[in-house]
C-alpha cells in the first residue's frame, strides 16, 4: 500500500518533526490512555489501530481522518501482516501525513513496537513513542493483586508465553525464573499454560503457588479465575477462559481476597445504552461507569444552533421588557448565552427580569454564568414550573422562554391561559444523528439489541425516546417488544415515561426526583433487587 499526499490539506509539515507516533492505548479501559496519546489522536490524519485498542478511543479522532484496522487475533486470520503494517507506516510517513499507530497496552512491551520503529529509522522518518499502561500491571491491579508487596516479594518478571515460532529453542531461562523471581506475569500464555506451569514446577516452584488468570482486564468483560500452579491449567479449561488473558503467578495473588475492588462494583459487567446527547452524557456516563457499567454512548439527539438567529436577536434586544425569563433545559441556557455574548452583551443586560428554571440541572448550568435562579419548582417538569409561576400571579406579565425549536407546549400554554404574554424563542434544534462513530446508526443499534448485548437503556427526555424509535426504524408492536426483550428501561421522569409507554416501551425505572443522580440510584436499586 502506497499513500499519496493530501493535495487539499493546508497542514504544514516540518520535515524534522515526528510524523509517525506509536501510541500505547492502554489495556482496555479507554480512560487509561495518556493525555499525550489523546492529544495525538485529535491531530491524526491516519489512525492504524489494533484489536486490543478500545474503539471508544476513536471518538477523539477527526471524522475526516483515515481509519485502518490491522488487528491480530491468535489462531485467526490477521487483518494485515506485520510486514504490511510496517509498509503502511513508512508510506504514510513519507507522504507527510500525521500517523498514529494505536497499539494495545504499551508499544514496547510485547507489542512489536521496536520492530516498527526500526523500519521507520531505516526509512529516515521522524517518530515519537508514547508509553501506555501495559496489560500486566492493569490485569493485576484490576483483579486486586499488587504485583509487588513488601511482605511478599520485591521482584517481578514479565514474560511471553508465546515466543517467536522461528526460534529453535526458548530464550526464557525457566530454571532461573522459577525460583529467582517473586511474581511472574505471563502475556499470551493461555495456549501453552499447561506446559508453562509444568516447567515452573519442574524447576522448583511450589505446586501450591497461587495463580490468577485475568481475561479482558480493565473492561466490563473482565473475568478472573484463580488456582495453583498444579491446577490452574485445568481451571482455565473448565471455565472456558480464552485470550486475551494475563497470568499472574506468586503469593501476592492471595491478596485478591481483600483487595478485589473492580469486580465488586455494584453493577459490574452490565452494559448500558445511553441515548442522551454526547454533550450532555458525561455526568450520566461517569456515574454509571463508577458503578462498573460499560456505557455505549448512542446519542439519539444531536444539538445544533437555529437555522437563523433573527428571532433570537430580536428577543435579546428587548430583554429589559420582560418580567420573566424561563429556561427549561441546560441546552437552552448554553445556546442562549452563546448568542448573548456573541452579540457583545454582558450580565448587566439581564437586570430586571426574574429568572426561572425547570430544575436543579438547569440551575447548575445557569450557575456557570454566575447567576442564581429566582424560581425553581418543587417538581422538575414544565408543569411544575407553570405551577410555581401561577402561584406568583403572572397575569399581564411578559415572559420569554428560550428553548428548543420543537418542545412540549404545556408551559407556554399554561402561562398564556393565566393571562401572561409569552414569547417562545428557539435558541437550538434537536436533530437526529445519521452515524455513530462513522457507522450507520440504525444498523449499529439493531445489531446490539438483536444480539442481546444491552442490559439497560436510559432515556432522559421525550426526544431521546422518539428519536430512538426513528433510528431503530421500528413501529410499536411485536418487533419492538422482541428487540427490547430482557432490556431494562430507565426514564428520567414522568413526561419521558409517558412518551415511552405511548410508543410501546415499558418503563421499569423512574426516580421520584427527576435528576441524573436520582436516576442512577434508582437503576442500582432496581437491578440489585432484580438479581436478588
Amino acid at each position: 500500500m502506497t499513500a499519496e499526499p493530501d493535495k487539499n490539506s493546508d497542514r504544514r509539515i516540518d520535515r524534522r518533526s515526528p510524523r509517525v507516533f506509536l501510541v500505547g492505548a492502554g489495556p482496555g479501559d479507554p480512560g487509561l490512555i495518556t493525555i499525550r496519546g489523546k492529544e495525538l489522536l485529535e491531530r491524526a490524519d491516519v489512525v492504524i489501530y489494533d484489536y486490543l485498542a478500545n474503539k471508544k478511543l476513536l471518538q477523539y479522532v477527526d471524522r475526516n481522518a483515515q481509519f485502518i484496522y490491522v488487528g491480530k487475533k491468535g489462531g485467526v486470520h490477521h487483518a494485515h501482516t506485520q510486514e504490511e503494517i510496517n509498509r503502511m507506516l513508512v508510506d504514510y510517513g513519507k507522504a507527510g501525513r500525521v500517523v498514529v499507530r494505536l497499539k494495545g497496552g504499551d508499544p514496547f512491551i510485547f507489542g512489536r513496537g521496536g520492530e516498527e520503529i526500526e523500519e521507520l529509522v531505516k526509512a529516515g522518518i521522524p517518530f515519537e513513542v508514547v508509553p501506555g499502561v501495559t496489560a500486566a500491571t492493569a490485569a493485576a491491579t484490576y483483579a486486586g493483586i499488587p504485583i509487588t508487596h513488601r511482605k511478599y516479594t520485591s521482584s517481578v518478571a514479565f514474560i511471553t508465553g508465546h515466543e517467536d515460532p522461528a526460534k529453535k529453542e526458548s530464550r526464557i531461562a525457566w530454571d532461573k525464573l522459577a525460583t529467582g523471581v517473586g511474581t511472574i506475569v505471563i502475556y499470551m500464555g493461555i495456549k501453552n499454560l499447561a506446559s508453562i506451569t509444568e516447567k515452573l514446577i519442574r524447576y522448583g516452584r511450589a505446586p501450591e503457588t497461587p495463580v490468577a488468570v485475568v481475561r479482558w482486564a480493565s473492561t466490563y468483560e473482565q473475568r478472573t479465575v484463580t488456582g495453583t500452579l498444579a491446577d490452574i491449567a485445568e481451571v482455565v479449561v473448565r471455565n472456558k477462559i480464552k485470550p486475551p488473558s494475563m497470568v499472574v503467578i506468586g503469593e501476592v495473588v492471595n491478596l485478591r481476597e481483600k483487595i478485589n475492588w473492580f469486580e465488586n462494583r455494584p453493577l459490574f459487567g452490565r452494559r448500558a445504552l445511553v441515548t442522551r446527547t454526547r454533550e450532555q452524557a458525561s455526568d450520566l456516563v461517569a456515574a454509571l461507569e463508577q458503578l462498573g457499567v460499560e456505557c455505549l454512548e448512542f446519542p439519539t439527539i444531536a444539538i445544533e444552533p437555529p437555522e437563523s438567529y433573527a428571532e433570537v436577536d430580536r428577543a435579546l434586544a428587548d430583554l429589559a421588557g420582560n418580567d420573566f425569563i424561563l429556561f427549561t433545559s441546560a441546552n437552552a441556557v448554553k445556546f442562549f448565552f452563546a448568542r448573548f455574548f456573541e452579540l457583545g452583551m454582558d450580565i448587566r443586560d439581564l437586570k430586571g427580569p426574574l429568572i426561572g428554571v425547570v430544575g436543579k440541572t438547569t440551575a447548575k448550568a445557569l450557575a456557570a454564568y454566575c447567576l442564581r435562579p429566582d424560581i425553581v419548582p418543587e417538581e422538575f417538569t414544565g408543569e411544575g414550573l407553570a405551577d410555581a409561576l401561577e402561584k406568583t400571579g403572572v397575569k399581564g406579565s411578559k415572559i420569554l422562554i428560550p428553548r428548543a425549536l420543537v418542545a412540549r407546549e404545556v408551559l407556554p400554554e399554561r402561562l398564556r391561559a393565566a393571562g401572561a404574554e409569552v414569547s417562545v424563542v428557539p435558541v437550538y434544534r434537536n436533530v437526529k444523528p445519521n452515524t455513530i462513530l462513522g457507522q450507520n446508526a440504525t444498523a449499529s443499534l439493531r445489531h446490539l439489541l438483536e444480539n442481546r448485548e444491552i442490559d439497560f437503556i436510559t432515556f432522559t427526555s421525550s426526544s431521546t425516546v422518539t428519536n430512538f424509535l426513528a433510528m431503530l426504524d421500528v413501529q410499536p408492536g411485536e418487533e419492538l417488544a422482541g428487540l427490547l426483550g430482557g432490556v431494562t428501561v430507565a426514564s428520567i421522569g414522568p413526561v419521558t415515561s409517558a412518551t415511552a409507554e405511548k410508543n410501546g416501551i415499558h418503563v421499569d425505572v423512574q426516580p421520584s426526583s427527576y435528576t441524573i443522580p436520582d436516576m442512577v440510584d434508582s437503576i442500582v436499586e432496581f437491578l440489585q433487587t432484580e438479581t436478588g
